[in-house]
């Protein structure tokens, strides 16, 4: 899960990569209306992280990432199955930013890259 807090587009550095063209179509494909520059520095964190380890990332909180105020990160596209559960912490829908009070009913979704994900229960 991404720890690290990121700011808005204005306040990141611009950085050129050069990108075959049809990896750069596949990301475009893949990240769908998120974006392939979101998609990339989500796929960029998420390496920093497994090699530093999560709790040496702490900055950015899965909160702050799936807050109302910014676009969701993932979409239904994004998730092979779901489980009924129910919330035992203060949770927060990876797909509509939608908190997911305590005791309270929710989805656990699985991603297509194998994570599990809180879910409301108004996506199903």
């Amino acid at each position: 899960m991404d720890t690290r807090k990121r700011g808005s587009t204005s306040e990141m550095q611009v950085t050129s990569i050069r990108l075959e063209p049809e990896l750069k179509e596949r990301l475009r494909e893949i990240s769908g209306e998120q974006g392939y520059q979101t998609l990339i520095r989500e796929v960029l964190w998420q390496f920093v992280e497994q090699q530093m380890g999560e709790n040496e990332v702490q900055s950015y909180s899965s909160e702050d990432r799936r807050s109302p105020s910014r676009p969701p990160l993932l979409s239904m596209s994004d998730i092979r199955a779901t489980f009924r559960a129910v919330s035992q912490q203060e949770e927060q829908c990876a797909i509509t930013g939608q908190r997911i009070q305590p005791q309270q009913e929710m989805l656990l979704g699985l991603t297509t890259n194998g994570e599990i994900i809180a879910l409301s229960m108004a996506i199903a």
